[in-house]
């Protein structure tokens, strides 16, 4: 019997025994839906953290001098949390220092952040992330200014009350009103808006776009941070290598502005996006290493399934085997009938459950903040695992059916 035509019968036989075969599929449905639906977020998250999430943190080819680290990953002990925070504090002197002394061509810019409750007349927005930063912050960051203007470094120089807002925070403050040139205000002290940042998004469903940047120098000092200290001193390169070469430049000058001995530890942190990728890249592993074993455990109840609906359809279709075996049909006519047919019911509920799993993808990805990429060979590896087990679960049905004697099974009743 040719191939298409047992598939031909088979998928008859399926259409005809509509019952059997959804508890046929249902199985293999589950294990390749669960199988579709995890891959692409995990990828989805994959992507997302390698392309944008880094990007976020703290831009590409940069790293930070800090006190200790902002982002912290990973078992932290409490002891290592005390010794980070008896560390002494960055200072403005360390920023103008390694913006002095640093010989790798690279942008220095410092900051400091601090929540706040933001007020335009009787608006008020809170929680908005309010920093202090030095002019270049904004090419660190690789904003946009969508309207107005960056401030300048003369008015860091001069410490003017100026600021620049982020787009949702100026869409909740001032609504159908002109942000450029109006005054808003940061505990109670005045800042004239002179530019608001292109959007940029939300990570992990927190916005990117409630800031309000305000010079360094500005009255913004009085609150964010004691006098003479930053939270961090950012430095980008034009590429790895120099970003690279920054850093040991930023860790030799920090080195001997403290004092420390060669073999003694470092009492700051230089920190980059590296950290946080080699977090999530043990997350990402141990996701990818448990998810065979979970989707096998669907699709072995799958074939058990799917082998109890073929064994059952053998002990209905005895007397159909005697006859056709009485006509000439020989015993691997049988057994590849049996097989397409137990093939193909699997493969049709793998192809059912990678529509599904796709579906479930996509309403995650429209309905929260966790991001979806389709991985192609998520879905050859679906379809595949489909077939592979409807063939094994339909050998022993299989095998029986040809190893019948065409006599005694057209006896059968």
């Amino acid at each position: 019997m040719p191939i298409w035509e047992a598939v031909r019968l088979a998928l008859h036989m399926i259409w005809a025994q509509k019952m059997k075969s959804s508890f046929s599929v249902v199985g293999v449905f589950v294990g390749v839906t669960f199988l579709i639906a995890v891959v692409t977020v995990v990828e989805g998250m994959n992507s997302y953290m390698r392309d944008d999430f880094a990007g976020v943190l703290l831009g590409v080819n940069t790293f930070e001098l800090r006190q200790r680290p902002n982002v912290q990953m990973g078992n932290i002990s409490e002891e290592t949390r005390r010794a980070w925070r008896r560390r002494p504090r960055i200072t403005y002197e360390d920023a103008y220092a390694i913006e002095e002394k640093l010989t790798t061509p690279a942008l220095v810019g410092w900051q400091s952040e601090i929540g706040a409750t933001v007020r335009y007349r009787n608006r008020e927005v809170e929680g908005v992330r309010v920093i202090g930063a030095s002019a270049n912050y904004f090419e660190i960051k690789s904003y946009t200014i969508e309207r107005g203007r960056a401030f300048s470094p003369y008015e860091v120089q001069a410490g003017r009350p100026v600021v620049v807002v982020g787009s949702e925070l100026a869409n909740q403050l001032f609504g159908q009103d002109e942000p450029i040139g109006n005054e808003l205000y940061v505990r109670g002290i005045p800042y004239r808006v002179v530019g608001v940042v292109e959007e940029q998004g939300n990570v992990f469903g927190i916005s990117l776009d409630k800031f309000a940047v305000a010079p360094a120098t500005s009255p913004v000092k009085r609150f964010v941070n004691p006098p003479g200290i930053v939270d961090g001193v950012t430095v980008k390169a034009e590429s790895i290598q120099l970003m690279q070469e920054a850093m040991a430049e930023a860790e030799a000058i920090m080195r001997s502005r403290r004092g420390l001995r060669p073999a003694g530890e470092s009492d700051f942190t230089l920190q980059t996006a590296d950290a946080v990728l080699d977090f999530w890249d043990q997350i990402y592993s141990i996701m990818m290493l448990a998810l065979p074993g979970l989707v096998g455990i669907s699709l072995v109840v799958g074939g058990i399934v799917i082998m109890n609906i073929m064994l059952m359809s053998v002990s209905e279709r005895t007397r159909e085997i005697g006859i056709r075996k009485s006509l000439g049909a020989r015993r691997k006519d049988i057994l590849r009938q049996f097989l397409v047919e137990s093939a193909t019911l699997a493969t049709v509920g793998a192809a059912l459950g990678v529509a599904s799993g796709l579906l479930l993808a996509k309403v995650v990805d429209s309905s929260t903040w966790l991001p979806a990429s389709v991985a192609p060979w998520s879905i050859v590896v679906g379809v595949l695992l489909g077939a592979g087990v409807g063939i094994i679960a339909g050998v022993y049905p299989a095998g029986r059916a040809s190893r019948l004697d065409p006599v005694v099974a057209m006896r059968q009743e």
